[in-house]
């Protein structure tokens, strides 16, 4: 019986793993060798997911996926998520679910195991969750999530995720990070480790050879002049545009409101204090977005680096359209000491976006 049963799993798995290379071929490339290996680990947890019967029988081990930008992560979930045959399935990306689970977690923070009850609102029905872009930076949400990742655990809820970082690196910042081990040390008891660090960054193509997102149709232009601008299909705003919008309990000015497009200087929608939940809340309301006056980052403070890091994070994951208007090259944009830990996913990201460059460097004749 049990040979049965194992027989039954690696033909799962086999199906699966051909369901990968489909996937690839549809898109117009090839696995790596790197991506195959991982592959390999994703169609055995697909097998164990299809064939679980909880609560009863072996609990499937869940797989944290970290590895540098452009490996081919976030696809690699996808189509595994596609192709696992279960309704009791959830994706998410990190921004959107904590913001939910904040929401959720207030809801009934005046109960004992509030977390619990939290988790049981948003997941009740869920057997596999893939979380996507999982990063920890912050003391406080690190906290959080550890009770957040121990309540999944104790519900027995199987993981996918994909992040930047390997367990120990999550909450890098070295006065805070000795907080955060005993939850590394749980992911590595209780989820397989897979690093996919292939050679090639894909970020910088299409796996379909098309456009994927409204984001990969933006534009990055320096230093903005009305011709550029034009170019880009924008107008610049009026000063009778300007406006206040209500966010929650806060307002913040925007340089023109147009149907769904809101237009913002670097400095308002960056430079004060900004929750990820208010960019959560405008992306409902505004699905194109243009930051002007975008500076190097060098020369601004941490916090607002990091909320910029957190804007492009959330635009790209809700498919916004962003338009950016820089005082430099995209390049210079991004150098500096001391910026934020995911600058390399950011950089990776605003790759994507189409470039509107002067022909000659301003102050050149």
């Amino acid at each position: 019986m049990v040979g049965a049963l194992v027989a039954g799993e690696r033909a799962d798995a086999g199906r699966f793993a051909k369901r990968f290379e489909d996937a690839a071929g549809r898109s117009g490339f090839e696995l790596d060798a790197a991506q195959v290996r991982v592959v390999g680990r994703l169609a055995q947890l697909g097998a164990e997911v299809s064939r679980w019967r909880s609560p009863f029988g072996r609990q499937p081990r869940g797989v944290y996926l970290w590895g540098p930008v452009g490996r081919g992560k976030s696809w690699l979930m996808n189509v595994f998520y596609e192709t696992v045959p279960t309704d009791k399935k959830h994706r998410v990306h990190f921004h959107d679910f904590f913001h939910q689970f904040h929401a959720a977690f207030s809801r009934h923070r005046q109960k004992r195991r509030a977390v619990d009850f939290a988790v049981e609102e948003l997941l009740a029905d869920c057997r596999l969750l893939c979380f996507d872009e999982f990063h920890v930076h912050d003391a406080g949400d690190a906290m959080l999530i550890s009770r957040l990742f121990t309540s999944l655990f104790e519900k027995q809820i199987t993981l996918l995720a994909t992040s930047n970082y390997p367990p120990g690196g999550l909450l890098p910042n070295p006065i805070y990070h000795h907080l955060f081990v005993p939850m590394i040390e749980k992911i590595e008891r209780t989820m397989d480790v897979v690093e996919l660090a292939g050679p090639r960054d894909y970020r910088g193509r299409s796996w379909s050879g098309e456009p994927r997102s409204r984001f990969e149709t933006g534009v990055y232009v320096w230093p903005g002049t009305d011709a550029q601008l034009r170019d880009a299909g924008l107008t610049a705003p009026a000063e009778a545009e300007i406006i206040a919008l209500d966010v929650g309990n806060w307002r913040i000015r925007a340089l023109a409101a147009r149907d769904d497009l809101v237009w913002f200087d670097f400095f308002d929608v960056c430079g004060t204090a900004r929750s990820a939940t208010d960019y959560l809340a405008l992306t409902g309301r505004f699905t194109t977005w243009v930051i002007a006056e975008l500076p190097r980052l060098a020369e601004v403070g941490q916090e607002a680096r990091q909320r910029f890091a957190n804007v492009v994070d959330i635009l790209c994951d809700r498919d916004a359209r962003l338009f950016l208007v820089a005082a430099a090259p995209l390049a210079d944009v991004l150098r500096g000491d001391d910026l934020p830990p995911d600058i390399g996913r950011i950089a990776s990201r605003l790759s994507l976006l189409s470039m509107i460059l002067p022909r000659e460097a301003p102050g050149r004749p």
